[in-house]
């Protein structure tokens, strides 16, 4: 009988659907995103992709996995329900002090994003708990049911409940809850020794301020979600994609909702990864373009790098330190204001500038026909004739090219330049933006990056990539199969997983290993029944350990992933010299004569990477036919051939400049680079010496 598992991917601009047959068959199917109800959005994907195949949800007998905008689209649109925060009495204003730090120590009137919580929405409690985790004041039962009647009279839906030293000790956190649940069960409590059991006040606050405020969106819409399903004929409850790159079961993901926030780009990198080892490239830069934005990240020794802590909703919105900080862990990746929907504009000094504002899919580039009127890299593409506008999506979608030449003619007249010259700017502009993005993400984590392979994905990404990586000094491209959907066909090569962080401060040389086996104990199990509840059995559980430290008195942290089991293995010296060695890599050099201070253990439970291929038809006879179209190349006019991706042949080179089309994206080669098919199904193209 043959396995069916369906994934559906909501971004910013698409909703991309993959069915995957155990038998190698894939089926791909590309949508709108709608914005007003996602699950909308989400079941048009499933229709379209099952028709293609022409089988019923009864047929998806393996897994559902779904990555999904819907936290970050709360946070961004604030249309969240109004959610309370109880804090340590002298403690109200921390949301808005915030950790001090200035994201831009010249600006006299820095701005910040307005917290999601307001102060008329703050409570206080008279508790307290030491820094060793030292009960001194407990929590009054009498003063909790006063907060809980103002909450009733501010309609609040969700609280959350962030008390000083709460990550040594939460017993005063965990009575909080207790009381709620019996005194107003209908509002939702989330604490922060559970959802961010970590030092640093503010962003323990802010991490568990978010998850109140989308924990009434998220629980509803996964409920929902879980009820079609079952109500259209799927027997599996979904899977959810993570920030940190592994899938949970739905149940588990909506009472966490913080860990979903970069579901869609996470599953991107770690689909990257899984090329990476495909192809033995163990280092490369994953490069996904899609309708909104471009996301870059490194993959080194097969993985992607993974941070502790990120931001959202950023003031500035590429401004690192304008945004909400959340500490969970997360694929490590940097976010450029660069898709196919960034609007092209000239500036106050007369410059084009391109983004960060996006058309997004509503009313979307000009030549969607859907109402835009600002210029964007799609219309640029488009009139430069990289993208066929009657082949779009396969023809389902044809482009206005009358519409976007027309917009850039308006944009070129502002520019001094002619409709040709002015697309190519706005592509040359974008190219150039993410290229500098990803050369500062790389040497902020002391990675070189010259010469490092590019794997080309998204909707946008294959159209773009060759200059980018021109730019970036890299000599090979590698548009892999289902390039346009690569992220939903990512969460089918994602193993169920979670990461678990716990501050436990302590100088190295002088560890106390009993409470370390302790708290490292609790890490399992914890991760052990979140692996039960995605489905997956005990014999297939995996645990790996880390640990992040620093020298004493720095403010900022090295992770580092440790080579035993630091219950059973009680090796200090190990850590230090694991510590030191990264350090080195990070910032080329150590500090012999200071102490290591250890700040955080790391635990993260695995299930075994499902083995998925892409199921890719390659050809090996005949040559392949080809067309050739007018390509304004630098906005000079010139004759570009153009294959079909299903025609190439393995062994094959081809001379760029060149484009190779499919339904769901168009790959575009310059000159100076050859294109060959891999036995695998991805394409590379390679950079020719002297070019």
């Amino acid at each position: 009988m043959t396995q069916y598992s369906l994934a559906i991917d909501i971004g910013g601009t698409f909703t991309d659907a993959v069915l995957f047959a155990d038998d190698g068959r894939t089926f791909v199917d590309k949508t709108l995103t709608t914005h007003g109800n996602l699950i909308e959005g989400f079941f048009r994907g499933v229709d379209l992709v099952l028709g293609r195949a022409g089988v019923t949800p009864q047929s998806v007998n393996d897994v559902v996995v779904h990555a999904t905008t819907v936290v970050t689209n709360a946070l961004i649109e604030r249309k969240g329900p109004p959610t309370g925060l109880i804090l340590t009495k002298g403690f109200s204003d921390i949301l808005y002090i915030r950790e001090e730090h200035r994201y831009d120590m010249y600006d006299p009137q820095i701005e910040y994003a307005e917290p999601l919580i307001p102060r008329e929405c703050t409570f206080v409690l008279d508790e307290r708990v030491y820094a060793d985790g030292t009960v001194e004041r407990p929590v009054g039962e009498a003063e909790v049911e006063e907060i809980i009647a103002q909450c009733r009279e501010r309609d609040i839906v969700s609280v959350a409940v962030c008390l000083l030293n709460a990550y040594r000790n939460g017993v005063n956190e965990a009575e909080v809850a207790r009381i709620f649940a019996e005194k107003a069960p209908d509002i939702f409590v989330s604490v922060s020794h559970d959802i961010a059991p970590q030092m640093r006040e503010y962003l323990r606050t802010s991490t568990v301020a978010i998850n109140a405020y989308t924990v009434p969106i998220t629980r509803p819409y996964l409920n929902a979600l879980i009820e079609e399903l079952g109500h259209r004929g799927f027997k599996q409850q979904p899977l959810i994609m993570l920030s940190n790159g592994g899938v949970i079961g739905a149940e588990r993901a909506g009472r966490t909702p913080v860990r979903m926030i970069e579901s869609g780009p996470a599953a991107g990198a770690l689909v990257a990864s899984h090329f990476s080892r495909l192809l033995d490239k163990p280092e490369l830069i994953s490069f996904d373009m899609g309708g909104t934005t471009a996301k870059a990240c490194m993959i080194q020794g097969y993985e992607p790098l993974v941070t502790g802590t990120f931001e959202v909703d950023r003031r500035y919105r590429f401004m690192p330190g304008s945004g909400m900080p959340i500490t969970v862990p997360s694929i490590d990746m940097i976010e450029i204001g660069a898709g196919g929907g960034s609007i092209a504009s000239v500036n106050s000094l007369g410059l084009l500038k391109v983004g960060p504002e996006s058309a997004g899919s509503i009313p979307g580039p000009v030549c969607y026909g859907r109402g835009g009127t600002d210029p964007c890299v799609t219309d640029a593409d488009v009139v430069l004739g990289i993208l066929d506008p009657d082949n779009f999506l396969g023809g389902d979608m044809r482009l206005d090219a009358a519409g976007a030449r027309a917009a850039f003619a308006a944009l070129g007249e502002r520019l001094g330049l002619d409709v040709e010259h002015a697309a190519w700017g706005v592509f040359d502009v974008v190219c150039e933006q993410m290229a500098a993005a990803t050369r500062a993400h790389a040497t902020d984590r002391g990675i070189d990056y010259r010469g490092l392979p590019l794997l080309a994905f998204g909707g946008a990404g294959p159209v773009h990539a060759c200059m980018v990586a021109e730019l970036v000094e890299s000599t090979q491209v590698i548009y892999p199969p289902l390039a346009s959907v690569l992220s939903a066909f990512g969460t089918l090569v994602t193993p169920a997983q979670i990461d678990l962080v716990r501050s436990l401060v302590a100088r190295v040389d002088g560890l106390d290993w009993e409470q370390i086996g302790k708290t490292v104990s609790t890490m399992v199990e914890e991760g052990r029944a979140a692996l039960a509840e995605a489905g997956i059995d005990d014999a297939e559980m995996q645990f790996s350990f880390g640990a992040e430290l620093r020298y004493l008195g720095q403010q900022s942290e090295v992770k580092i992933a440790l080579d035993f089991d630091p219950r059973k293995v009680r090796d200090a010296d190990r850590i230090c010299e694991l510590f030191e060695a990264e350090y080195v890599t990070q910032y080329g050099l150590k500090l012999d004569t200071m102490p290591i201070e250890l700040v955080n253990w790391i635990v993260t439970a695995s299930g075994k990477t499902p083995s998925r291929g892409s199921g890719v038809h390659k050809r090996h006879d005949e040559q392949p036919a080809h067309k050739t179209r007018t390509v304004y190349l630098r906005g000079e006019a010139t004759p570009v051939s153009v294959y079909q991706r299903a025609d190439l042949r393995v062994g094959q080179v081809l001379d760029g400049p060149l484009i190779v089309e499919e339904r769901e994206t168009t790959s575009f080669v310059l000159p100076g680079w050859t294109l060959a098919l891999h036995p695998d199904g991805s394409m590379i193209a390679s950079r020719t010496k002297g070019a």
